[in-house]
């Protein structure tokens, strides 16, 4: 990903639930916090709840690239975090695509591309 870097550290999850803003759809719900740096941080939660770790990783995998396709449309100088519900396993790709892109549009997360 050319503008994002991964958030790793536990503190720094806990300050996007605590201090970010939030939006939910049934499959995922995207926290945000601005920060004001060049890049973007992006962390992604699925939880054990949501399967075993084949299960969870075939959906933190359908995050990333969804991100990563969608990256030039995201605004820089933000921390994402998304998390995984249960019925992210359930779900199309693109019915996951739709998701995440709907969470980021409430948060205006996404640049509104111009007609």
């Amino acid at each position: 990903m050319e503008f994002t870097e991964s958030l790793k550290k536990n503190y720094e999850f806990r300050r996007l639930y605590n201090k970010g803003k939030s939006a939910a759809t049934p499959y995922v719900v995207v926290y945000v916090k601005r920060t004001g740096r060049d890049t973007n941080h992006l962390g992604i939660t699925v939880s054990n709840k949501i399967g075993k770790a084949v299960v969870r990783n075939k959906v933190r995998r359908r995050l990333r690239e969804i991100y990563r396709l969608h990256e030039g449309e995201v605004r820089r100088g933000y921390d994402l975090v998304f998390v995984a519900r249960g019925r992210s396993v359930e779900a199309s790709y693109a019915q996951l695509e739709q998701a995440v892109l709907k969470a980021c549009r409430q948060l205006k997360v996404i640049q509104e591309k111009e007609q």
